[in-house]
């Protein structure tokens, strides 16, 4: 199983408590919450296309207000849904790019029906390691700073699929270098 050098050395450091690789400003994506700045290195690398689809739609403010509709403890933290309910998308379905990336805390992957090739504009964040999504999800990033505010996101009802009464939002999402919380 092939991984990237920034992956495994990014793993090792976390591991070892050590700070990680920054990504390249390009390659970064910051989601505001109410809570503080969640950066996140995008792997154009191993999902070029959906990498592209989130730089357009974040170019466009769509996630700018939008919920995380479905928050399951221990699992994920899934938005990118206008509708806020798990059923909307921005209209664009892209074709899977699977890779060998395992879902750990922090891993950044799409959203889907049952059809690989059915991602639009939803996505979600692992809270905790979620080894069945291996090679089944396109995995696009991984959470570097401020995973403590994905953490705190308002976490669904089980009873409900993880749905989220009241939900916690994304304030605002940019892309680049300008990472720093009050820029």
């Amino acid at each position: 199983m092939k991984k990237s050098w920034r992956y495994v050395l990014g793993l090792a450091a976390a591991l070892l408590g050590a700070p990680t690789l920054a990504a390249e400003p390009a390659d970064t994506l910051v989601l505001e919450l109410a809570s503080g700045p969640v950066v996140i290195e995008m792997r154009p690398d191993l999902a070029p296309k959906h990498v592209a689809r989130i730089r357009e739609l974040v170019s466009q403010k769509f996630y700018d207000g939008l919920t995380f509709h479905r928050v399951i403890a221990g699992f994920m933290a899934q938005t990118g849904d206008p509708k806020g309910n798990g059923t909307g998308g921005s209209g664009k379905n892209l074709v899977a790019e699977f890779s060998q990336e395992s879902f750990v805390r922090g891993s950044v992957g799409m959203a889907r029906s049952r059809d690989p090739d059915s991602a639009d504009s939803q996505f979600f964040i692992c809270l905790g390691p979620s080894p069945w999504l291996d090679g089944q999800y396109t995995y696009w990033g991984r959470v570097v700073k401020g995973m403590e505010h994905v953490d705190g996101i308002k976490k669904g009802d089980k009873a409900r699929n993880g749905a989220v009464e009241n939900p916690d939002r994304i304030v605002r999402a940019r892309l680049g270098g300008n990472q720093g919380a009050g820029e």
